[in-house]
């Protein structure tokens, strides 16, 4: 009998835990180093993961009269040069309108119009409030001398989500690059993602079958909605921007959230049109209006196109995702944000459905 053989039960050797624990200890360095690099890029690589999803379609279309790297190519120019023109006058309007209202708030120079006659007909309220709008239309500055401190906290945020504007704009032009490269290597992409949901799932069925959810969840909120909005914006922004209105910038950006969140534009197009008709000739504001109802009216059009293999997801959830992923990364993130909470509801959806086997 082999005295050398171990026995039953034996307890493993010190050297060995030790070994482990060092192994343990290395990997665990070592992803919390690569965590630490890539974490101020994750929602960079999640939008451009996002966009290369979604434009994949277009690209096995072209790849075989163009070539895979030619289209890649060809869609990364094109999706650059399309967004960053409105993008940038969109931004830069953005930026330069706050900037004035926080010199103007600083310097205590702005000016305030005076009480519509129609306010102070308002039940209950429009008597105080008339009254309010009279006193800080004669005495701006005093009012700001006065109460100007509690404008602090306001005015420093909005002085930073101006810069993170310029930030996110040039975020925008580097996903479409990067989407780009991801295009060019789908295939391999691809499989890798499958490779990965294998592992975790231990079922090709189901691999195949959470890769499809994601793939269809992504195409459908990001260009069922987003798509939608950012057209809409768009065309309502040319409007806004031709009447000559010095709040384009914002308001563009207003019927932007609008759009992602499913809210009727009219709430803000309606008195946009009126403020129009208050300050501008006949011909252009009746022009205006037509633009706006044109505008407004042009996703009864583009959903059921952009939409047509989509997947219902909760306004509440599109909501989450815009109005997080905005405070957290920005411009980025209002795009970033209800794509990436649509996909989690869907496939935590998936996961509770599931019986145990």
């Amino acid at each position: 009998m082999d005295r050398k053989a171990p026995e039953t039960g034996q307890a493993f050797p010190v050297s060995t835990i030790i070994d482990t624990a060092i192994r343990v200890g290395l990997v665990a360095i070592l992803a919390y180093a690569g965590a630490r690099i890539v974490l101020p890029f994750v929602f960079l690589l999640i939008w451009s993961a996002i966009l290369s999803v979604m434009l994949y379609p277009l690209h096995r279309r072209l790849a075989p009269r163009l070539g895979n790297r030619w289209s890649a190519l060809l869609i990364g120019v094109l999706g650059v040069t399309l967004l960053l023109g409105p993008t940038a006058l969109m931004v830069t309007s953005l930026a330069t309108w706050l900037y004035s209202l926080i010199s103007s708030l600083q310097g205590q120079d702005l000016s305030f119009p005076p009480a519509p006659l129609w306010l102070e007909g308002v039940p209950v309220i429009g008597a105080k409030l008339a009254e309010n709008w009279t006193l800080i239309a004669a005495n701006l500055p005093a009012v700001l001398a006065k109460y100007g401190h509690l404008l602090t906290g306001p005015l420093a945020w909005l002085g930073s989500f101006a810069g993170r504007l310029v930030i996110g704009e040039l975020s925008f032009i580097v996903s479409f690059a990067i989407a780009a490269v991801l295009l060019a290597y789908g295939l391999d992409a691809a499989a890798l993602v499958r490779r990965v949901l294998l592992r975790v799932t231990g079922s090709q069925e189901r691999t195949e079958r959470l890769a499809n959810l994601t793939a269809a969840t992504i195409r459908g909120v990001g260009l069922g909605v987003v798509g939608v909005a950012l057209v809409q914006s768009f065309l309502l922004g040319l409007g806004f921007f031709a009447i000559g209105l010095q709040a384009a910038g914002p308001l563009t950006l207003v019927a932007l959230l609008l759009g992602i969140i499913q809210i009727p534009l009219i709430l803000l197009t309606l008195p946009v049109v009126a403020y129009v008709f208050f300050t501008e000739p006949t011909q252009p504001a009746v022009i205006f209006l037509i633009w706006n109802v044109v505008a407004g009216l042009s996703d009864n059009v583009l959903r059921p196109l952009l939409l047509g293999r989509g997947l219902e997801v909760p306004m509440p959830i599109i909501l989450f995702g815009v109005i997080g992923g905005m405070i957290a990364e920005g411009l980025l993130g209002l795009f970033v944000g209800p794509v990436l909470l649509a996909v989690s509801y869907v496939l935590l959806l998936e996961w509770l459905e599931q019986r145990p086997g």
